[in-house]
Formats: structure tokens, C-alpha cells, sequence
């Protein structure tokens, strides 16, 4: 097993917490507050049984977590409310994406966990008409810059995030999974096909559950920044685990992975889950995704890169070569993301922006004051 960081070794054996140290006990609620994997942790260790065992110091930080991990799943289950009658107008199905569909299909691993925004899921030719009802009902648009403006529109999967005017919120809407500009190209249509309803909830739909492991897979290993890459790669391990229970999950799953255009981040999912988590693969699965591996070489750099990577982002954690692996990994998402000359345009204007804020700051930043002689 890979992966040896104490929050990591911790939820996948809760019952190494009850012979830890004080300082050990200090470095595990770091890390599991840096990773976003406290709450759950907290949760493991309750499930367990073991809350008891454990002093009460570190204690009391893991109750706290697991209190506010509850606030937010009640918060994330009235705001999904709040957008269902926002789009109330809208003659659409919305599919809830990431977070908020573990939540609201009640699956294990949302247990403990903590949410940062709603992400939707509604067709292209809707997004004009959904965008503006939103806005009636006090969301508002991020990102004004002219640039950014038309970068989200003409080439991403989505439209600039909203935040809601009185709550702070934020909302994602999507009308894909990966940017049209991507090297990889999704088959959407297939996704709103077998979309699954949410009972009690009207229009409200989530994605299947092999369809929902295979965006999780494609957000994972297709992102830059990876500050929740431990948490996302748990998520994968529990719905791995859950979902394989069902019948023919894991017969539909590299079918439906080449169907819709995602082999090569089921491959990495299954690789780092199994690498990392331990997570129970059936080998008939693995065999079905050879003939797609990438080429050796690939493949090695690739898990130089995220098994330091998919680490908690405390100094802890950190392994000689960590930082040119998420380095490599953010230029590699970049590539993944456009073709080379829009990633050049794109670059270079972020660059030159970048520099012309930081000349402001330095400008209009009062100098310190010198010490009286």
C-alpha cells in the first residue's frame, strides 16, 4: 500500500487511533483539516465505535468537525431546495453533480463529508434561460473581466460560477464535464440518458451510479489543483465500494467508460484507488483496461507524480519531488484542457495580469515606517 500519510493509514484502519501518541494525535487532526477529511474521519471512528478510546482533546476537534459536516449537509440539502424553485420557469431536468448528488442519493460518502458549492448539470441550450432565472432570484455572476467573460462561454464546461447576493453561496452550472476545448471528448448526451430521478424532489436527477464513478474519475484526474485530490480519491473508493455491490456494476463499467470517452481517467482512478486506498478492484476489470494503458514510461511518471500528489497539502506530507509533481500535474491539466496555442493565449494573459496587479500592489502598498533612531 501506498499512500503513507496518518490520516490516510487512519481511515482506512480506524482502529489505529486508539494507540496513538499526543503528538501523533496532533499531526492527524492537521492533516485530516488540511486533506478536508476530518469530518470523515470523525465519522469512520464513530461508525466503529471507537469515539471513546480517543482523548479528549483530539476528541473534542473531531466532534467539532463532525457537527459541522452536519450543518453543511443540512445547509447544501435547503440551498438545493432554493435552486429547484429558482428554476421552478425552466422545463428542464437538473442533474446534481459531485458533492450534492452524494448527498441528496444518500450514499456512504457523503457521511462526513464537506461541501464547497452546488454543481448542476443542465442541457447547452438551456444554459441562457437557467443563468437568467437564477439571477432573479439573487444569484450573481463571477468574474466580470471581458476575457474571462468569453473564456468560460466560448470554451469551458460551464458558465462563470454564481455567488447568491444574501447567503454567500456559490453555484457551478455546468452544460458538460470537461471544457470543449479538451483533447477529450465526452459524450454528454449519454449522461442526461440514464440520468436517475431523486425521489421527492420533482425534476431533480443525479447521474447512474457507473456514470457518477466515471465523472468523479474525469473531474479527479483531469484537475490542476489538487488542495482536495485525498478527499476526491476517497470519494472514488467509496463509491467503488458501494456501487460494486450492485450487480453488473462492474461488467457495465469499461464498456460504458469507452461509450462515453473516459477509458483513460477510469484507468487512473482504478490505478491510484487500488495503489493508494487498497480499493478492492475485480482483476477481470484491470485486464479489460490494458489494451488503453498508457506506454510505460507514461505510466511510471504518472505515478511519480500523483503518489505525491494525492497527498494531504500539509508540510508533513511532503516528499522530495512533491513539488515538481503538482507542478507537472497543473501544466498537464492545462494541456488537457485547450489546444496549444489558445494555452498559450490563455497563459500569457493570465501572466501579464498577474503582473500588472502585483505592480499596483506594490505601488499603492505604504512602505514600513523605519525605526526611530
Amino acid at each position: 500500500m501506498s499512500g503513507n500519510a496518518l490520516i490516510t493509514r487512519a481511515l482506512l484502519l480506524p482502529s489505529l487511533v486508539t494507540g496513538l501518541s499526543a503528538p501523533e494525535w496532533d499531526l492527524l487532526v492537521r492533516q485530516g483539516r488540511r486533506a478536508n477529511l476530518l469530518a470523515r474521519l470523525a465519522h469512520r471512528i464513530v461508525e466503529q465505535q471507537l469515539m471513546d478510546r480517543v482523548p479528549p482533546r483530539p476528541r473534542s476537534h473531531l466532534l467539532s468537525a463532525l457537527r459541522m459536516a452536519d450543518r453543511q449537509s443540512s445547509a447544501m440539502r435547503w440551498e438545493v431546495e432554493c435552486i429547484l424553485r429558482a428554476l421552478a420557469g425552466v422545463d428542464e431536468r437538473v442533474i446534481l453533480l459531485k458533492g450534492a448528488a452524494y448527498l441528496l442519493s444518500d450514499l456512504p460518502t457523503a457521511k462526513g463529508r464537506t461541501f464547497a458549492d452546488v454543481d448542476i448539470l443542465v442541457p447547452k441550450q438551456r444554459i441562457a434561460e437557467v443563468e437568467s432565472q437564477l439571477m432573479l432570484h439573487g444569484w450573481q455572476g463571477t468574474h466580470h473581466d471581458d476575457y474571462d467573460q468569453h473564456y468560460y462561454r466560448q470554451w469551458m464546461h460551464e458558465i462563470p460560477p454564481m455567488r447568491h447576493v444574501k447567503r454567500g453561496t456559490s453555484i457551478d452550472v455546468h452544460h458538460t464535464v470537461l471544457p470543449e476545448s479538451a483533447r477529450l471528448k465526452i459524450n454528454t448526451a449519454l449522461l442526461f440518458q440514464s440520468a436517475i430521478a431523486v425521489p421527492g424532489h420533482g425534476r431533480l436527477y443525479v447521474l447512474a451510479p457507473v456514470d457518477m464513478v466515471l465523472h468523479s474519475a474525469t473531474h479527479l484526474f483531469h484537475e490542476g489543483t489538487l488542495d482536495n485530490g485525498l478527499r476526491d480519491l476517497f470519494d472514488l473508493d467509496c463509491l467503488l465500494r458501494h456501487f460494486g455491490a450492485i450487480p453488473d456494476f462492474w461488467e457495465q463499467l469499461v464498456p460504458r467508460a469507452a461509450e462515453l470517452g473516459m477509458r483513460r481517467p477510469l484507468y487512473y482512478a482504478l490505478r491510484y484507488c487500488s495503489k493508494i486506498l487498497n480499493t478492492p478492484i475485480p482483476v477481470e476489470v484491470i485486464n479489460e483496461l490494458e489494451p488503453g494503458k498508457p506506454a510505460p514510461i507514461i505510466s511510471s511518471m504518472m505515478d511519480f507524480c500523483y503518489q505525491r500528489a494525492l497527498i494531504p497539502q500539509h508540510h508533513s506530507c511532503s516528499t522530495k519531488g512533491s513539488r515538481l509533481a503538482t507542478t507537472f500535474l497543473y501544466i498537464r491539466s492545462h494541456w488537457l484542457r485547450m489546444p496549444f496555442p489558445l494555452l498559450v493565449q490563455h497563459l500569457l494573459r493570465k501572466a501579464m495580469r498577474n503582473s500588472t496587479a502585483r505592480a499596483w500592489e506594490t505601488l499603492f502598498t505604504p512602505a514600513p515606517e523605519k525605526p526611530e533612531p
